[in-house]
């Protein structure tokens, strides 16, 4: 069974730490299918949609947003002026307005496709997967990517997420960003490992700090530790918008297994290592 018939790529805007564009996937064999998530809103992306059911002679049944960002729900409102009777069949996690709740393990049929709702907070605190039950495959959404790793609001939720996706044990993946992951229990494994890696070489560093300075001025800044980590030679869109963030969270995320604390310094929150 080929549930996958019809998939449409938007592009999304650039930035130095985005991929290609968002992956929409038209989901089904038989003339009513289901749609995952809709891109942003750019005018060109209602005639991909509208020409990709008409070449093909299916119409929508329901639609389902992996999460709230932009480039993969601002389509909504043209799908909803496309097809008036949508609202009542697009469903997402802490639904917005013409949009139905959806529910972990909630479970929803079209011809040739069963699809299975699975809860996976930490990228956004809606975000949401769904299993491919005839094809052991999971729609990722931003959790799991095709190229590189995701950008993480919750890291500590993001991490207990990928150990609930891997007891899916579904074999492949298709992610909104990037190329089909053919290896998914891999793809979770690598994640996994990094994370542990990732927070192995901070712990590292914040003990290299506190040895060679001393208790007193052992301390350092997210940006400090950006830069004692990185570099000097990233661009500083890409410390500020992407890697001190992340940083941010994989701090907190230590804090929370008392691993590393922070004080305050000539008004500056520092961190550093616990247990030496």
């Amino acid at each position: 069974m080929q549930a996958l018939e019809s998939k449409a790529t938007t592009p999304t805007i650039g930035h130095e730490f985005t991929l290609q564009g968002t992956n929409i996937y038209i989901v089904g064999t038989g003339s009513h299918r289901l749609i995952i998530d809709t891109a942003q809103r750019i005018p060109e992306w209602a005639d991909i949609i509208a020409s990709t059911l008409i070449d093909n002679s299916i119409s929508l049944s329901h639609v389902f947003l992996t999460h709230w960002h932009v480039d993969h729900a601002g389509g909504v409102p043209d799908l909803h002026r496309l097809y008036p009777e949508l609202p009542q069949s697009t469903y997402k996690n802490t639904p917005g307005r013409n949009q139905q709740p959806i529910e972990d393990g909630q479970r929803f049929r079209v011809e040739g496709a069963t699809i299975r709702v699975v809860h996976a907070q930490g990228h956004s605190h809606d975000h949401v997967c769904f299993v491919l039950e005839e094809e052991n495959a999971m729609f990722t959404g931003d959790n799991i990517l095709g190229h590189g790793s995701s950008a993480v609001e919750e890291l500590g939720v993001y991490m207990a997420s990928l150990n609930k996706l891997q007891a899916q044990r579904c074999t492949t993946g298709y992610p909104a960003h990037g190329i089909v992951i053919t290896d998914l229990p891999g793809k979770i494994t690598v994640g996994l490992a990094q994370k542990k890696r990732r927070d192995a070489q901070v712990l590292q560093t914040l003990t290299e700090i506190r040895r060679e300075y001393g208790r007193k001025t052992a301390s350092v800044t997210v940006k400090g530790l950006v830069t004692t980590m990185y570099g000097e030679g990233i661009a500083d869109e890409v410390k500020q918008q992407a890697l001190e963030p992340f940083m941010d969270e994989v701090l907190r995320n230590l804090a929370e297994d008392g691993r590393v604390a922070f004080e305050f310094r000539g008004g500056e929150k520092q961190w550093f290592a616990l247990g030496i």
